[in-house]
């Protein structure tokens, strides 16, 4: 039986990289999906970021608890950091989202300066994977946000060139009830969503599953569906040098690689 030799004196589990991923504490879908993309040699080490499960989201309560996200990263971070992690990766989106790509690259400073690490984040990893597909212009976007949120996902996608024609927010009741959004309602906004003059569909909002469905998706709408949480991990595995090809969630994490200006 044959074995794959480990570099000494790196992580028995995570021998190539140790992740450290961060999402909220009301969040139960990154963990499941992040784990199933992982490579061997690859560990995430999840950590809360603390958040009381609000009812009732409206347009305003909905950016309160953004807010409160905000407040709670930096004691995620920390904590994080007594694991020694080799990389970051935030499972949170809304965050990045908000005030455009200066307001993220702001947080993003600030973020490495109290960790000393490199962060792959949402937004961001999106607009990566919108390059790496290529010639993609004009967006569509599915969210389990309310409107005023959907327009801060809007606002950071122009700032990149990226143009986001319409959107469905799916305005769910808690944070919690996100998860519990099936892919039968799923399927049905993307239908809604699609037409010839979008050149792809985004899904944001990273307690909502779509990372399995999104090649299916890609496969009866015949262009690209990118899904938050896969582009989130295929940024972080490819910044790291890491291009196995993982089965199961489309062009990305099968063969498409960051594109480098």
């Amino acid at each position: 039986m044959s074995t794959v030799p480990r570099p000494q004196g790196r992580d028995t589990c995570g021998w190539r990289k140790v992740f450290a991923v961060f999402g909220p504490s009301t969040n139960t879908v990154v963990e499941p999906e992040f784990a199933a993309m992982r490579p061997a040699g690859v560990t995430n080490q999840y950590r809360d970021i603390y958040i009381e499960n609000a009812k009732a989201l409206s347009d305003e309560s909905f950016m309160a608890g953004i807010d409160i996200l905000q407040g709670a990263v930096d004691a995620a971070v920390r904590t994080a950091m007594t694991a020694e992690p080799d990389y970051m990766v935030m499972g949170v989106s809304a965050v990045s989202f908000v005030g455009g790509a200066e307001a993220c690259h702001r947080q993003l400073k600030h973020l490495r300066e109290i960790s000393g690490k490199e962060f792959s984040v949402g937004p961001i990893s999106c607009v990566e994977a919108i390059k790496a597909y290529g010639g993609i212009r004009r967006v569509a976007v599915i969210s389990p946000y309310y409107p005023v949120a959907n327009a801060h996902v809007k606002h950071f996608f122009s700032d990149y060139g990226i143009e986001q024609v319409r959107d469905i927010p799916l305005r769910c009741r808690s944070w919690t009830d996100i998860s519990r959004v099936g892919e039968t309602q799923l399927a049905q906004a993307l239908k809604e969503l699609d037409g010839d003059d979008i050149d792809a569909i985004v899904q944001v909002g990273t307690n909502l599953s779509m990372a399995r469905l999104a090649p299916y998706a890609e496969a009866f709408l015949g262009k690209p569906v990118i899904a938050i949480n896969t582009a989130t991990y295929w940024h972080a595995l490819r910044t790291n040098g890491i291009r196995d090809a993982v089965d199961g969630f489309g062009p990305l994490l099968q063969h498409l690689d960051l594109q480098r200006d």
